[in-house]
């Protein structure tokens, strides 16, 4: 492979997709989010990109493994039990497969992310 395979964010001129969560699983405002998948692996289990979202609240539950970094806005992520982790402009994390909860933007957030998902 050539220097030419490496994908750097702030040259790629990758296409946004825009969406929302599903109905049923807002929680609170019009979370719509935006992202630029940079890149998708060849074995299609892992992708990268830049992640926005605007504020509200919704539920998730991961199949995959995340790392995210925030570089801007505020977001709480909170566990089935309630338990809740403000994440900020700086902010480096991994979300474990199987985790289940909700995530609130509570100001325009933008992040980094690095996705793998496991072959079942």
């Amino acid at each position: 492979m050539s220097i030419e395979t490496i994908v750097d964010f702030n040259t790629a001129n990758t296409e946004a997709e825009r969406f929302r969560p599903a109905p049923e699983k807002v929680l609170k405002g019009d979370p719509e989010q935006v992202i630029h998948n940079h890149y998708d692996s060849p074995c299609g289990q892992m992708n990268a990109g830049v992640w926005e979202g605007a504020v509200g609240q919704w539920t998730v539950k991961y199949t995959e493994h995340e790392y995210c970094e925030i570089l801007q806005g505020v977001s709480v992520l909170r566990d089935g039990e309630g338990n809740a982790k403000t994440l900020r402009a700086g902010d480096r994390f991994v979300i474990p497969a199987g985790f289940e909860g909700t995530w609130e933007v509570l100001e325009a957030c933008r992040k980094i992310y690095v996705v793998f998902e496991q072959k079942r």
